[in-house]
């Protein structure tokens, strides 16, 4: 199948992650991307480890498969020699705080005039609009200002940090990519272009819809770690076995906690967590520690029970079923070694044969390719 963006170029100008994984995710269902980076030492993600070879894991992770430019957006030339990219894009990322893009020149207005038909894609924690507009922050800001880090925030003498980049990821990457798709359809009813206003902080608040109908439509008090998602059931809460491994009880329904407590053989009067749940939380806990998680991890993948033992990230990669499905069957080049490359949800239709593996460009690697004026801009 024809890769659906195989005719689409994005100008990148992003930075770290949200904006880096959204032009990957672009990149890998066909689109060209142009990376633009700052002469000299490129993107601040270029530095940081672990590395191979000197060569960053992270970035190359996050940016294989893109054009990199080395450009100075402040020099005097670099509108005239932006301009023709700018003429025939269809996307362009940037994830400044808001009023930086407008000052170099290269603003939604000012663009708009060159490209009516592009689609300007802005990724921020706060929008371009309102009393935050302006402020820094990451993502422990973002899902904090959310209200969905307030839910199970662990307890006082060793706070909980989330353990994904919930608003970076959920609240800017996939956000910008369902509405930089959005718009290219709409573009093609119209041929008109439009400004993507994505916030991240905004965009966390779909993470916990649960907690927006408890608490923000009907009112209710959620303390951190009581709902019936954060631990507050003994039915859905994380355990530790005899050999420090922790299980993942999920089993929300009747039928698969009956089937989880004959497992490990929880009496009868505290199966009903919802009337005494830290009596069935201090229950399940002495008997789950009894044994090492290799002994319940047969039982209960037996019982079927929506229970299993956690898993480190290697392990997880290693996971045979994941292999069957070839999750990490596509490989990234860093330095001369393939390792795999970073899962996306883009179907494999979608996206080009796993055949040979590809790579970060080298910063400023495609600078000639865009003209010879680019040298003028380094």
């Amino acid at each position: 199948m024809t890769q659906p963006l195989k005719d689409i170029l994005v100008l990148d100008f992003s930075t770290l992650l949200p904006g880096p994984m959204a032009t990957l995710m672009l990149s890998e269902a066909g689109a060209e991307v142009i990376k633009f980076e700052r002469p000299g030492t490129g993107e601040d993600a270029r530095l940081t480890a672990p590395k191979i070879d000197g060569e960053s894991i992270g970035f190359a992770v996050l940016n294989h498969g893109k054009r990199s430019v080395a450009i100075d957006l402040k020099s005097k030339g670099a509108m005239n020699v932006l301009r023709p990219l700018l003429e025939k894009a269809d996307v362009l990322v940037e994830q400044f705080r808001p009023g930086v893009m407008d000052r170099l020149g290269l603003g939604y207005e000012a663009v708009r005039e060159i490209n009516p038909g592009l689609i300007y894609c802005s990724i921020t924690g706060y929008g371009q609009t309102g009393p935050k507009a302006s402020t820094a922050g990451h993502d422990l800001n973002y899902v904090g200002d959310s209200g969905i880090l307030s839910l199970s925030r662990g307890p006082d003498a060793q706070p909980t940090i989330p353990f994904g980049l919930v608003a970076d990821i959920g609240g800017g990457t996939y956000p910008a990519v369902v509405n930089i798709l959005l718009a290219l359809i709409a573009r093609q009813a119209s041929g008109q272009g439009t400004h993507l206003d994505i916030a991240m902080s905004e965009g966390a608040f779909a993470f916990a819809y649960w907690a927006h109908a408890e608490a923000v439509i009907a009112g209710q008090n959620i303390e951190s770690g009581h709902s019936r998602l954060t631990g507050g059931l003994a039915r859905y809460r994380l355990y530790t076995a005899a050999d420090g491994r922790q299980i993942a009880v999920g089993a929300l329904e009747e039928k698969f906690w009956q089937s989880f407590c004959d497992v490990i053989g929880l009496p009868q009067e505290l199966r009903d967590d919802w009337s005494d749940p830290n009596a069935s939380v201090a229950e399940v806990t002495r008997r789950l520690s009894d044994q090492p998680s290799t002994h319940w991890e047969s039982l209960l993948a037996a019982a079927d029970c929506c229970c299993s033992v956690v898993k480190t990230p290697a392990e997880a990669a290693a996971d045979p079923h994941f292999i069957a499905r070839g999750v990490f069957a596509r490989k990234l080049n860093i330095s001369g070694q393939e390792v795999p490359a970073l899962p996306l949800p883009i179907a494999p239709e979608f996206r080009a044969p796993a055949g040979s593996a590809g790579r970060a460009a080298a910063l400023g690697e495609d600078n000639t390719r865009f003209g010879q004026n680019l040298r003028k801009t380094e």
